[in-house]
């Protein structure tokens, strides 16, 4: 592997607008993981939604109220929560903040967004 390949700078990394409020920045992938960070407005929503990817979230700023099939809760940073593939799941921002996504395999989908 290239230094480039391995090595994520993320003050050179775009930020793509996916919502109301909401923008995601792709870092590191390969076709079986990828990492993302997303900064939600306060009230901005992740709607709910599934998809074949196991995904593992990292609240990293702020507080959500987060959904996973029909159980919500409040998480604030610091807390993580974990999607099983073909689950619902969705968040509400209730303050300014940021999560990090993890997704096994890549999200195609995002990078055709690219």
């Amino acid at each position: 592997m290239r230094e480039n390949d391995v090595f994520v700078e993320s003050g050179k990394q775009s930020w793509d607008t996916v919502g109301d409020g909401v923008q995601r920045q792709i870092l590191g992938h390969d076709p079986q993981l990828m990492m993302v960070c997303v900064k939600f407005n306060k009230g901005s929503i992740g709607p709910v939604h599934r998809h074949r990817h196991r995904q593992v979230t990292f609240v990293g700023q702020g507080s959500f109220e987060v959904q996973i099939g029909s159980e919500k809760k409040t998480l604030k940073s610091g807390d993580c929560f974990f999607v099983p593939p073909e689950i619902d799941h969705g968040v509400v921002a209730l303050e300014v903040g940021t999560m990090v996504d993890v997704f096994t395999p890549t999200r195609e989908d995002f990078l055709a967004r690219k």
